[in-house]
């Protein structure tokens, strides 16, 4: 079972055990992003997937890994490590996993949080419009977002998402 997921370089040959996720399309970008992961028995291997590397999460809860690059969203099952489910949405730019297990979604204008599949996602009110989101880490609880006010490009805003409430609220304008 996969216990932990991190981006890496790319590594060299023969230095993991290495599994290619690849989706047939003409659109697909020539970029690559390599994920090595842990599974519970310390065994480490790596993962190929196609596109530029934007994030990773692993999610006990949902028995989840999501890879996000510029290209896909994948789905991997943490059990089998089989991928069972991706979106091609350039759009999403980052990733978390709350204290409870619950993954988190940004792209630009938005945060969601994801049910049980790729497509059960919720929209999480916010109480500004927001622009260029970004997480920061977890601190007691909170995940800490910047973003721009959107259509206000000079409001610069940090947000925190409360991991247990999955309310946002403004913490500082800038």
């Amino acid at each position: 079972m996969i216990s932990k997921a991190e981006i890496i370089k790319l590594p060299y040959s023969g230095q993991y055990k290495e599994k290619i996720y690849d989706i047939s399309s003409p659109w697909n970008s020539s970029n690559w992003t390599w994920v090595k992961f842990l599974n519970e028995d310390l065994t480490e291997w790596c993962g190929e997937f196609r596109g530029s590397p934007r994030a990773v999460v692993v999610s006990e809860k949902h028995n989840d890994v999501l890879v996000l690059t510029s290209d896909y969203l994948y789905q991997l099952d943490c059990l089998s490590e089989e991928l069972t489910d991706y979106e091609s949405h350039d759009q999403y730019r980052d990733l978390a996993v709350t204290p409870l297990g619950d993954i988190i979604l940004a792209d630009y204008y938005h945060i969601e949080v994801k049910g049980s599949t790729l497509e059960d996602k919720k929209l999480l009110e916010s109480p500004i419009e927001m622009d260029m989101i970004k997480f920061h880490g977890w601190s007691n609880n909170k995940l800490l977002i910047t973003c721009d006010e959107f259509l206000n490009y000079d409001n610069h805003v940090e947000l925190e998402l409360d991991g247990v409430t999955l309310e946002i609220n403004i913490k500082e304008i800038m």
